[in-house]
């Protein structure tokens, strides 16, 4: 089961969140047909999105990471929840790109470092709050890790990772944020850099059968950590033929007519989960109608 454990360390400024992900990431492999370095670099959005996500107090709010970098993948975007499910896409899913020297996938060459990260925080209110960084190097975790300092003014550590298997499934994926409060001094700062180089890469560690609530206990092993919440979250699209029929409303009488007279009907196609729905001439007279009345 794919989850999300946040903590805060006590009686030091430290608040962190890890997760891990597997199904939701190789549910997101398999939907868009991604190639392994469109997967991991997906799959590292979605993980960055659906923490993000968790913390969202409005009920029905939601966190959108956008990312364009100008590399071979194009544009990705991942979409949360605010408990944690996301959905995303990848504009290129069939693309490939020479890897490291050690073998690791080289996500930042397949995403591109020539743009930037947005950051669209729906909280509920008039008007969403939007953000946006230039990406560091396009492997999504310093480019998130970025995104606190310099729009939120908050000293992060972020790890992202996928571990993809021989057959081209996910074999593994997780993450952690780790984030310093004021009054976090030098030696809290030290404490948490020592963690995180030991515990290494985390989609290895979480192969090994580590938990999100073992990475967290690992990086932050130097502090007495108590667990706020432990959530399950899922790859999960809200899309409906109810809400496919609004948008098709919204289009107009003159483009409905369009559809029915060039092409006798209409497909559309969800990007998040790719299921098609179909519409035929008398379905969009039906709503060309509708859109009438209104």
């Amino acid at each position: 089961m794919d989850q999300i454990v946040r903590v805060i360390a006590k009686n030091v400024p430290v608040k962190a969140m890890a997760i891990s992900a597997r199904d939701t990431v190789e549910r997101a492999r398999a939907i868009h047909d991604c190639w392994p370095v469109a997967a991991a670099a997906l799959g590292r959005l979605l993980m960055a999105a659906s923490m993000m996500g968790a913390v969202v107090k409005a009920e029905d709010g939601a966190v959108t990471l956008r990312v364009k970098g100008g590399g071979p993948l194009g544009s990705l975007t991942a979409v949360s929840d605010s408990r944690g499910n996301v959905r995303g896409y990848v504009q290129n899913p069939a693309v490939d790109v020479p890897r490291k020297a050690e073998g690791k996938l080289d996500v930042g060459a397949a995403v591109g470092a020539d743009g930037n990260l947005t950051v669209i925080r729906d909280l509920g209110m008039k008007e969403p709050y939007i953000g946006s960084v230039q990406l560091v190097g396009g492997e999504i975790a310093e480019d998130v890790a970025a995104y606190f300092v310099e729009s939120e003014q908050v000293p992060t550590a972020c790890a992202l990772g996928v571990l993809i298997a021989p057959d081209q499934t996910v074999q593994a994926a997780g993450g952690y944020l780790i984030q310093l409060l004021p009054g976090a001094d030098e030696a809290v700062v030290s404490a948490v850099e020592r963690g995180v180089a030991r515990l290494g890469a985390v989609s290895a560690r979480l192969d090994t059968g580590m938990d999100p609530l073992d990475l967290l206990r690992e990086v932050l092993g130097e502090f007495e950590l108590e667990v706020l919440e432990t959530a399950a979250v899922e790859y999960r699209c809200y899309c409906t033929r109810e809400r496919v029929s609004r948008a098709l409303i919204s289009l107009g009488r003159e483009e409905l007519n369009a559809l029915i007279e060039e092409q006798g009907g209409a497909e559309l196609i969800c990007q998040f989960c790719d299921k098609a729905y179909r519409f035929s001439a008398e379905e969009l007279e039906a709503l060309r109608d509708e859109s009438s009345a209104k």
